[in-house]
């Protein structure tokens, strides 16, 4: 039998599939690119946006003929679409899907499956902890799908599940719910077996990943007063003293054989001066910080529920550079949100030129059901002036990167090497940077070149591999800040 599993989204979506085709590989399934040819059909959706909504209505309408020709095809549908609240209104519309499944829970399919084949998992305690099936390996907690093993260098690893945060545009806490921190033995043990499969790069996933541990640690320990101001809309907050996510870097960074470790998404109120200080002292995080403003403007942050303004923003982004050599920072924008005027707009435009990000991640504010953003403000931004923002960001950040990248000709970087794109070697630098080069003499995958930048565009760089190994850019800057 023959699975295929269509994923739309974010990157903790592309851990859920790789998590569902994982357990499915331990009933005897095995991948397939042609969904014509599965005999189990699954799409991972999206619905963070009307327009990723919109794609997976789409598909879903469009491989319903699979199924009306062959009714043994089994269809599932998992991630946000479905939610964590209940998928009655689906089963509706979708009669001839047979399986729903909430975000990152694989269970209701293998369930499914196994029934099919005469089968029951004995309780809830088997069904959440299928890897340890007879058929997979005993010494591997969790195994990658086949074609992937030794194959995939960086792979996403979720660390905390949904988010209580409730900013006003965000439909994320209604469809992947509370806040749900992994224990840290869990997540080590997982990185261990990514490692033995070839692994050399992860990255520890959370919608706020600076949150990751807080719910298991109890009121108790939530101890200093954290008063983002009133111009805030979020009244005074107990935060931690001490940031749990630093003790699960230093354990991941202690994993042998990894070489890399990333983290994503921050968010500016949780950023502690003690998560950047382990970001720089810990040789395998990585300086690429990814932290969304989504707005420039104060009174467009109240409305969105942020929590913090436009100069708390410019204040952490001086504090990460400071802290952090030659650090990489990213950010999210969200262009035409309810009431955003010219003079709005123009304010998060200069704060981009101001701040000169090295990547910024653009969206369209469309309304999202059950957010507050929808039942409580007017979507009065003109679907024209929307894209006309987009654009006019989109090229501010092309100019902007296109100079920063500037900045790396004749330079030597470090490459971690995940693979070949139309006859190249690609790979990221330290920074997140994509880099592309030429050499047949050797197999260069999930190995560290040095890379001399002879090219630099908006959206990557291109160089020669040395023959000798250098100092690395991240090596000579933590040498020259000690």
């Amino acid at each position: 039998m023959k699975y295929h599993v269509a994923t739309f989204g974010c990157q903790m979506n592309e851990a859920d599939s790789q998590r569902l085709a994982s357990e499915l590989e331990k009933l005897g399934l095995r991948a397939t690119d042609n969904r014509a040819e599965a005999d189990v059909l699954v799409l991972n959706t999206c619905v963070v946006r009307q327009g990723a909504e919109d794609k997976a209505l789409s598909y879903l309408n469009m491989i319903k003929p699979l199924k009306q020709r062959n009714p043994n095809v089994v269809v599932g549908v998992m991630g946000c679409l479905v939610g964590v609240r209940g998928n009655t209104p689906l089963k509706r519309a979708f009669p001839w899907v047979d399986v729903f499944m909430a975000p990152s829970d694989p269970a209701p399919m293998v369930d499914f499956l196994l029934q099919r084949e005469g089968k029951r998992l004995a309780d809830e305690e088997t069904q959440a902890r299928f890897a340890l099936q007879d058929n997979a390996a005993p010494e591997l907690r969790f195994r990658l799908p086949a074609h992937e093993v030794g194959k995939r260098v960086s792979v996403n690893v979720p660390v905390v599940y949904g988010c209580s945060h409730a900013c006003t545009f965000c439909i994320i806490p209604f469809r992947r719910g509370v806040e749900r921190s992994r224990p840290l033995g869990e997540i080590v043990a997982e990185v261990r077996d990514l490692v033995a499969q070839g692994v050399k790069e992860v990255t520890l996933l959370g919608q706020i990943v600076d949150r990751y541990g807080y719910d298991l640690l109890g009121e108790d320990y939530a101890i200093k007063r954290y008063n983002p101001g009133a111009a805030s809309g979020i009244p005074s907050q107990n935060i931690p003293i001490h940031t749990p996510l630093v003790d699960l870097l230093q354990a991941v960074n202690d994993i042998e054989g990894l070489e890399r470790v990333r983290f994503l998404t921050s968010h500016p109120n949780w950023m502690t001066d003690e998560l950047l200080d382990a970001v720089r002292a810990l040789p395998k995080v990585m300086p690429h910080i990814e932290v969304p403003v989504q707005a420039g403007d104060d009174e467009v942050l109240l409305r969105m529920r942020r929590g913090y303004t436009s100069d708390d923003y410019r204040r952490l982004v001086e504090r990460i550079r400071a802290k952090i050599p030659n650090v990489a920072i990213a950010t999210d924008i969200i262009v035409g949100f309810c009431g955003e005027t010219e003079a709005q707009f123009m304010r998060t435009y200069e704060l981009l030129e101001e701040l000169r990000l090295d990547v910024v991640h653009l969206a369209k504010y469309s309304p999202r059901p059950h957010t507050l953003a929808a039942r409580e403000y007017a979507d009065d931004v003109p679907e024209a002036e929307k894209e006309r923002r987009f654009r006019l960001l989109e090229a501010q950040h092309e100019r902007i990167t296109r100079e920063i990248n500037q900045q790396y000709l004749d330079r030597t970087v470090e490459v971690l090497v995940e693979g070949k794109h139309k006859g190249k070697w690609r790979g990221r630098t330290p920074q997140n940077k994509l880099v592309f080069f030429e050499d047949e003499s050797r197999n260069w995958l999930g190995q560290l070149a040095q890379v001399k930048i002879t090219w630099a565009g908006a959206w990557s760089l291109q160089g020669t591999v040395q023959a000798q190994p250098q100092e690395t850019e991240r090596e000579r800057a933590l040498v020259a800040s000690a």
